[in-house]
């Protein structure tokens, strides 16, 4: 079996996130390619909440509908998630609190039995699925020593148990290549921030960006960082502008809510010239909307926030790779030009987990800083947010107006010229298809492989402002009809094409807070291209 998807669900509180991790790692081990997506109620305790790890031999960004392996923790997940089962699919179930056909496992009982903990429970399913599906103990047992810190040969005593009365019903086979590091995206642009330069963090916790601040604050004394978690968004962007006029590079993290707060102090970035780097976590809404799930809503409101007109970088990464990447460029963007740079990303990419390939990501190197800052002796450093000449003396003199104004504008086009040196627009699948299906960030992951396995072709947009138009337009020779594919109700990105004369064909669109899936995807550009 060279490619397989795990289920494993339950309440909230039952462990179900850190279970996928372990199960990923094991897989990694293994030699196998690793996405994992994570479904969980904005809740702390209570609901439903479930992880799909899908391993393949190939590169993978997306998982699909069908399983191979379901593992309940709770009645719940067989009833949510029965249908999703392939052909000869195992159902492994606590036979103490669930009723199922497959491989029960008394989890209950041997809790009781170690006098463990409940949330324990997890560790014996996940020596079941072990046995199960043939991975042998020694290698469990390795992963175990590696991510339980706390109470680990109690976790292991209670895996092996649940090990032991599993039934192997099938094997799992080792692939002869080498294990690829699990990242997140939030650790993935966590790291490439780091590797750019960055001096200070700041951010006010909202999902989905706020693991990022979680990672962050554990890497700070191993790179020097201020990682600073203030009262609000509004202190937030204005603590890091004054890390910017100080000439530290800075970023800060939010989602929809919190940059609504932010973009006053995101016009004093572009008036004052204090660059500034921007994650935003897009996810459903309006107002606090799904706050755990996941949307491409903000591609507009990015591009227009903030009052008066200024030139910015906007660019939306689609997998961990280009997160590690982009975030870098952004960083050197926002000095070299003096703007603020945002970094779209949203929950699929932010916390699914991928294998990440270092030797893949092109190497960014970082541009040097020529500039003064405060608070060097002797030199008169000025920030003003009211219009100002280049002395920085307030002013409302016409003709000073005027090129103040156009020297924010004019960065927009020295910005695309720099770009010229990086894939904005990349091609992917059959490059020679007269039909492309376009996409920008994290639908990337799906689309991609659903092209391939329809032969179609892929134009995935990274860089949103300033549009690449001419490498736009290149990707789309020969194409006789466009695609678009994204999860939004609007189309947002076919309203920004449209903007400089490009059309779209058709749109597949997705919009209750759910990604999608490579098998759903694919029914329904079979839909449309029939």
């Amino acid at each position: 079996m060279a490619n397989l998807s795990i289920l494993i669900g339950g309440k909230a509180g039952f462990g179900i996130d850190k279970s996928s991790l372990v199960i990923a790692g094991i897989l990694n081990r293994l030699g196998y390619r690793i996405y994992v997506y994570r479904d969980y109620p904005s809740l702390i305790r209570g609901g439903h909440t479930f992880s799909i790890i899908r391993a393949s031999k190939d590169k993978i960004a997306a998982h699909i509908d069908k399983v191979d392996y379901l593992l309940a923790l709770n009645q719940d997940a067989v009833n949510f998630h029965g249908s999703r089962l392939k052909p000869g699919a195992v159902v492994i179930y606590d036979s103490d609190s669930v009723k199922s056909n497959g491989i029960g496992i008394p989890l209950t009982n041997i809790i009781k039995e170690e006098a463990a903990p409940e949330i324990l429970r997890n560790a014996g399913m996940i020596g079941a699925f072990c046995k199960a599906s043939g991975i042998e103990w020694p290698v469990l047992e390795d992963a175990f020593r590696k991510n339980f810190a706390k109470d680990t040969d109690l976790n292991l005593k209670v895996a092996r148990k649940a090990y032991d009365l599993a039934k192997g019903s099938s094997k799992i086979e080792r692939l002869d290549q080498k294990s690829l590091p699990l990242l997140t995206g939030n650790e993935a642009t966590g790291l490439g921030l780091i590797r750019g330069g960055l001096a200070a963090y700041i951010a006010y916790p909202m999902t989905p960006a706020s693991p990022i601040l979680h990672f962050m604050a554990n890497a700070a004394s191993d790179f020097s960082l201020k990682v600073i978690h203030p009262e609000s968004e509004i202190a937030v962007i204005l603590m890091a502008l004054g890390f910017s006029y100080c000439g530290k590079k800075v970023a800060v993290g939010t989602s929809g809510g919190g940059f609504c707060l932010m973009t006053e102090g995101l016009s004093f970035s572009a008036m004052a010239e204090l660059p500034v780097v921007i994650i935003l976590g897009q996810r459903p809404g309006p107002s606090t909307g799904l706050p755990t799930y996941s949307a491409q809503t903000e591609l507009h409101f990015a591009l227009n926030a903030g009052q008066g007109e200024f030139s910015r970088f906007l660019v939306a990464p689609g997998d961990a790779e280009e997160a590690y990447c982009w975030s870098q460029a952004a960083l050197n963007i926002s000095w070299k030009f003096q703007v603020p740079s945002i970094i779209l990303s949203d929950k699929n990419l932010g916390e699914g987990t991928y294998s990440f390939d270092i030797d893949s990501v092109r190497a960014i190197k970082e541009e040097p800083v020529e500039r003064v800052f405060a608070p060097r002796k002797g030199a008169v450093i000025k920030v003003n947010s009211y219009e100002h000449d280049e002395s920085g003396l307030t002013t409302e003199d016409p003709t000073e107006t005027k090129k103040a104004q156009e020297k924010r504008l004019i960065k927009e086009k020295y910005i695309a010229e720099y770009l010229e040196g990086y894939e904005t627009v990349n091609v992917y699948g059959n490059k020679a298809s007269k039909t492309a299906l376009l996409c920008w960030g994290s639908t990337k992951g799906p689309v991609v492989e659903a092209a391939e396995d329809l032969g179609l072709k892929v134009v995935h947009v990274i860089a949103l402002s300033p549009f690449p138009i001419a490498k736009f337009k290149e990707a789309l020779r020969g194409v006789k009809k466009l695609i678009s594919v994204e999860n939004n109700a609007t189309g947002q990105l076919v309203r920004l094409i449209n903007r400089y004369g490009f059309k779209a064909d058709d749109s597949i669109l997705k919009y209750d807070g759910r990604p999608f899936t490579v098998d759903e995807l694919a029914a329904r550009i079979k839909e449309v291209v029939k």
